[in-house]
């Protein structure tokens, strides 16, 4: 007999990488509820580790790249975020999720220009983690 192992609605059915996107989602919703028109156009990704040699005393959680080029060899304005870096420093899952809004809020803010607290002024993405 074969078929699926889990059935869908329970967690294991999802990898861990499928819900840190999902967590990634969230993170983007929470932030497009107030700044979609300075997120249009934006592209979020997620990438399990940083690029050998981005930093060698610091390992980034996300990285904002400004867009480059012209016509078909143009790329987005997009925001990187590494999952393992993220997933070394949370403590759980809940913790997770914040240290995710908070690196996606950081690099929002670094696009715009801004304070990360004009970006969430919940009090998201300007305390000490960084």
């Amino acid at each position: 007999m074969r078929g699926t192992l889990f059935p869908p609605d329970v967690p294991a059915y999802s990898t861990r990488g499928e819900r840190f996107d999902d967590l990634v989602l969230d993170a983007v919703e929470h932030l497009d509820l107030r700044w979609s028109d300075q997120l249009a156009g934006v592209e979020f990704a997620v990438e399990d580790v940083p690029p050998v040699g981005v930093s060698d005393d610091v390992v980034p959680l996300a990285l904002y790249q400004p867009a480059t080029g012209r016509g078909r060899s143009a790329t987005p304005r997009r925001i990187v975020v590494y999952r393992r870096p993220l997933e070394a420093r949370a403590v759980d899952t809940e913790d997770l999720a914040e240290l995710v809004l908070d690196a996606i809020i950081h690099e929002v803010a670094d696009m715009l220009g801004v304070d990360p607290a004009v970006i969430d002024p919940e009090g998201h993405g300007w305390g000490d983690e960084e």
